[in-house]
């Protein structure tokens, strides 16, 4: 009889990515949704919404993909500052770096003979040396190579795709306001769906969270909407 128990840990991966697409999805839901339904309440033609709408999703991708390189650029840049900040120190007051190992090490428990021992033996090799000041002692892990522009094109692509479904209904119906009807449905039914994931994934109340994100759209689109009224009318 097999007496052992198999544990299967199940963490969240690739983080980076799912912030990625949460961030080009929510804004690519909300943002266009907004504008559409704003020109619905003071424009006669689908046209202009549509034309207006795309524009926006172009603009938009391209701001928030600029947005997600810049950052993820400016994470890598941080992060080999600080390395080569790390690999002078380690050359120029060895000492203190080591003491600075036997105080990670202190703060878990282990003894001063330990302490010391580890932190020779670490000093053996530079770069794991610097590796593990990085992240013990700064708190960072190095960024992937081309975490930027993968981000710039996760949130990109991400952002045409939320943008693209408030406006299909303007292509099908012969009216703004009708569009407006179809738009909202759609919208809200996928914004719904987009929270609950989101949630489920990020370990949040699944349902809590779809609601939110419901209701931070359709206050976008009510607003927008109400707004062009009031301008218009």
């Amino acid at each position: 009889m097999d007496m052992h128990l198999h544990h299967e840990e199940k963490h969240l991966k690739s983080s980076d990515f799912i912030s990625d697409v949460v961030i080009g999805m929510s804004d690519g839901l909300t943002v266009p949704f907004a504008l559409a339904a704003g020109l619905s309440g003071a424009v006669a033609s689908n046209a202009l919404v549509t034309t207006a709408g795309i524009a926006e999703i172009i603009a938009g991708s391209i701001a928030m993909g600029l947005g997600g390189f810049l950052a993820g650029q400016t994470e890598l840049d941080h992060y080999r500052s600080e390395q080569r900040r790390e690999y002078e120190e380690v050359e120029r007051v060895p000492e203190r770096e080591k003491q600075e190992v036997r105080d990670v090490f202190a703060a878990y428990g282990f003894s001063e003979e330990m302490q010391h021992k580890i932190a020779n033996e670490l000093a053996q090799d530079k770069d794991k040396w610097v590796e593990f000041m990085m992240r013990f002692e700064l708190g960072l892990e190095e960024p992937h190579a081309q975490r930027a522009a993968q981000s710039a094109a996760t949130i990109g692509i991400s952002y045409i795709i939320g943008g693209t479904i408030p406006l299909l209904p303007y292509f099908f119906t012969q009216t703004p306001r009708e569009g407006l009807g179809y738009s909202i449905l759609v919208t809200l039914i996928c914004l719904f769906i987009f929270g609950y994931l989101k949630s489920k994934v990020t370990g949040q109340s699944p349902i809590f969270g779809a609601l939110k994100v419901v209701l931070i759209g359709a206050a976008a689109a009510g607003a927008a909407f109400a707004i062009a009224q009031w301008i218009g009318g």
